[in-house]
C-alpha cells in the first residue's frame, strides 16, 4: 500500500487539539504530526498520562502518529536569541532573557521532548536547530574559516549530548534542512554530519521546498542522504524564471508578496517535481509518512489542506515489485 498522508500541525497551533484533529480527519488524512507549541503537544505537562490521553483522542479520530516536531525550542539551542525568539518560545524557556540561559533550556527541554516521544511511542522527533553562524552565510566583510569552522563545533557541542539520549531511548533527531538552520544545502549537510561524527541518532525530516527556490538539487539530497532520511515533509513552493523587483534573499519583505523571487505554495500549485521525490523515495525504501505542512499565504487553510492530501494520495505509488519486461521471458 501506498505511504500514510499526514498533517502537520505547527500551522493550524491556534486551533484546540481536538479541533484540529477533527478538521485533520475531515480533510481525508491517515494521520496527524503534532507540534509541540499550542495546545497540541505541551511538553511541560506531558507525563504518560497526558500522553496516554493524547494518544486516545486521535484514536477516537482514527488517525496516526508517526512524529512530533519540535521547531521552535529547537532553533533556540544554537542561535544567539532576540525578541524573535522571545516571540515563539514558552515563557519558562525564556526566562530572564540572557542568551546562554536560554540556550541551556532549549536544550534541557529537546532531550524531555525525546522522553515525551518515547511515552507516545513514536521514534522521530523533526525540528531545528538554530545556527550561530547563519547571520555569516553572505560573506562579506570577509569570514575567515575558523569562523564557520567554531560554528560547527558550536553545534556539535550543544547538540551532541541530545543526540546521546535520543540514541539510548532508541529515537532519532530529523533535521528539516532548511535557511537559517546549521544545514541548508547539501554542503552544510555534510559538514553538519561531520561535525558529529555521523551520530546515529541524527537524521533530517526532507523538505523539498527549501532547497528548490535556492537552486539546490533536492532529488540528489534523497540518494546522498539515504540512510539519513527519518521524515518527509511534503511542501510545495514557486519561484520565478524573469527578473522580479525582489530576489531569493526575501529584500525584507513579507511571505505571500507577489513580487517576491519566491514564495510557498499549496502542494501542487509550485515547481517542486514530487513525481521525482516519491520515485527517489521508492528507490531508497523511504516508507514512513508523507507529512503535508501546509503553508500558502494567498489560499484559505482548509482549502489548501483538502487538496493537498488529494495531490499527496494521488502522486504517492509505490514501487514495482518486478520489470515490466518480465513478462516477455519464456520461463512463465
Amino acid at each position: 500500500m501506498a505511504r500514510p498522508v499526514t498533517l502537520f500541525s505547527g500551522q493550524w497551533a491556534d486551533l484546540p487539539i481536538e479541533t484540529m484533529c477533527q478538521k485533520t480527519r475531515e480533510f481525508g488524512y491517515d494521520g496527524i504530526e503534532l507540534g509541540c507549541w499550542g495546545d497540541h503537544m505541551e511538553i511541560d505537562k506531558a507525563d504518560q498520562a497526558y500522553c496516554d490521553q493524547r494518544l486516545e483522542l486521535l484514536k477516537k479520530y482514527d488517525l496516526q502518529l508517526f512524529t512530533i516536531s519540535a521547531h521552535l525550542v529547537g532553533q533556540a539551542v544554537c542561535d544567539i536569541p532576540d525578541q524573535r525568539h522571545k516571540a515563539v518560545l514558552p515563557s519558562y524557556i525564556w526566562g530572564d532573557g540572557d542568551p546562554e540561559g536560554i540556550r541551556q533550556r532549549a536544550a534541557k527541554e529537546m532531550i524531555k521532548t525525546g522522553e515525551v516521544a518515547k511515552m507516545l511511542g513514536v521514534e522521530n522527533v523533526a525540528g531545528f536547530t538554530g545556527s550561530s553562524i547563519w547571520h555569516l552565510n553572505y560573506s562579506f566583510p570577509p569570514v575567515p574559516k575558523d569562523m564557520i569552522d567554531a560554528g560547527f563545533k558550536d553545534f556539535a557541542r550543544r547538540w551532541g549530548p541530545i543526540f546521546d539520549e535520543y540514541k539510548k531511548l532508541g529515537l532519532r533527531f530529523c533535521l528539516e534542512v532548511h535557511p537559517t538552520e546549521i544545514a541548508f544545502d547539501l554542503a552544510s549537510t555534510r559538514r553538519a554530519l561531520e561535525a558529529v561524527d555521523y551520530h546515529p541518532a541524527f537524521g533530517f525530516n526532507y523538505d523539498p521546498s527549501h532547497m528548490g527556490y535556492q537552486g539546490v538539487d533536492y532529488v540528489k539530497f534523497i540518494y546522498e542522504f539515504a540512510d539519513r532520511i527519518f521524515h518527509v515533509h511534503m511542501k510545495d513552493v514557486h519561484w520565478s524564471d524573469v527578473p522580479v523587483d525582489i530576489g531569493v534573499f526575501g529584500g525584507h519583505t513579507e511571505f505571500g508578496d507577489n513580487r517576491r523571487y519566491w514564495n510557498f505554495r499549496s502542494i501542487g500549485r509550485g515547481r517542486i517535481d514530487f513525481e521525482n521525490i516519491i520515485r527517489a523515495l521508492n528507490d531508497i525504501g523511504y516508507n514512513g509518512p508523507l507529512s503535508v505542512e501546509w503553508e500558502d499565504s494567498g489560499m484559505d487553510r482548509e482549502h489548501g489542506a483538502e487538496e493537498s492530501c488529494e495531490f499527496v494520495k494521488a502522486v504517492d505509488f509505490k514501487p514495482s515489485d518486478l520489470a515490466f519486461d518480465d513478462a516477455f521471458s519464456g520461463d512463465k
